[in-house]
């Protein structure tokens, strides 16, 4: 049983074979729903690849997806907790649960059981709404969270709590460790910033340390959604990078700024390094004197050239990613004092939660609260 993958950049097609190399039908048609509904084919592969795991649990326990059951699901968990990972530095667990014992192996995370939890879950969902499974209820039991999810004391929207719609969460999931994001320091980030020889890479890496924006973002932009008058960017939802690039979230925004050197920056490159004959509205090019000079730059090519820069100034390790730009940028608007919804729309998140993970970074009430409690300390 494997995946399969046709096709290249937005044009792509993923089936999961059985052992015999025929296209599961039912997970073909799943795949095909998924893309109707516009899911992006890097989604439509995860989803192939956790379907996968599920088929490989039904044959080894001599089930069909009808069998399969909440009972049953318990013993899929188990499975999952069982299969061995791909990636063994990053993900070491103890054979057999065994806390004590020193031999380890690699496992899947518990992100990823999730994970594939939720895809089996959304499959379920799918041959529900088209009457192959004969229960009402998804096997992958789901139960509503509280209305009114908690906030942090920073705000509370004005309607919160008057929305209809309940969120759900998994009763069948693993514990997960709530990971604080990494913001790079300030002499790195200098360093990174003082080593670039050429306008384009230096526009870029502003970009998602001054604006927020992730690399697929940033790699999107075309010339106009430059507003240098208002000082801001559009940043717009796009899956027509030649290079397959594609913005991860559907929520446009204005992103704008007001600090005094990414814009200049950004402006100079389009203006002296940009091939200016040029016909691509896509800002950033691969450029240079070669045959290709005119095409958009990869998401590849970022990563590989930033990586270079990380590793010839000794700063490279495996959180150190464009990315990780971004993180620098919600750590520091939050600490600065920024709202948390303010932040989100800042940033385009879909979720108040995907925010809240860079509220944990630094609290200026914990530190307030810290300082005065050394102070009651140290006077009495």
């Amino acid at each position: 049983m494997r995946v399969q993958r046709a096709g290249q950049l937005n044009n792509v097609s993923v089936a999961l074979l059985d052992d015999s190399g025929q296209p599961i039908a039912d997970v073909d048609d799943f795949l095909r729903w998924l893309r109707l509904r516009d899911y992006s084919p890097h989604t439509a592969s995860a989803y192939a690849y956790d379907l996968q795991h599920f088929y490989r649990f039904l044959a080894q326990e001599c089930l069909t997806i009808t069998d399969f059951t909440p009972v049953h699901a318990i013993d899929f968990l188990r499975y999952l907790r069982s299969v061995p990972s791909h990636h063994p530095a990053q993900r070491l667990s103890p054979v057999d649960g065994d806390a004590y014992t020193r031999d380890l192996v690699p496992r899947l995370a518990p992100a990823t059981v999730n994970r594939i939890l939720a895809a089996v879950a959304s499959f379920y969902e799918y041959l529900i709404v088209v009457g192959r499974y004969p229960a009402n209820d998804n096997p992958i039991q789901q139960q509503p969270l509280p209305a009114q999810p908690p906030l942090t004391d920073r705000h509370r929207a004005f309607l919160h709590g008057i929305g209809r719609q309940r969120p759900i969460r998994r009763v069948l999931r693993v514990k997960t460790v709530a990971r604080l994001p990494r913001p790079m320091p300030r002499e790195q980030i200098q360093r990174l910033l003082d080593s670039f020889r050429h306008l384009r890479d230096k526009a870029m890496v502003l970009l998602m340390l001054h604006g927020g924006l992730r690399p697929g973002e940033v790699l999107n932009l075309q010339l106009s959604d430059i507003e240098y008058g208002k000082r801001r960017l559009t940043i717009r939802h796009r899956t027509d990078h030649p290079a397959g690039v594609r913005t991860k979230s559907r929520v446009e925004r204005i992103v704008d700024l007001h600090d005094a050197e990414t814009l200049p920056t950004l402006s100079a490159y389009v203006l002296h390094e940009r091939p200016a004959d040029a016909t691509t509205p896509f800002i950033f090019l691969v450029g240079g004197n070669g045959q290709r000079r005119y095409e958009p730059l990869s998401y590849h090519a970022l990563v590989k050239l930033f990586q270079r820069h990380c590793t010839q100034l000794g700063i490279r390790s495996p959180w150190v990613t464009p990315h990780a730009l971004r993180h620098t940028h919600a750590t520091e608007m939050w600490e600065g004092g920024m709202r948390e919804l303010t932040l989100q729309k800042r940033l385009g998140h879909a979720s108040p939660e995907s925010t809240r993970i860079y509220t944990r970074v630094t609290d200026a009430l914990v530190v307030a609260e810290y300082n005065r409690a050394l102070g009651k300390e140290a006077s009495s």
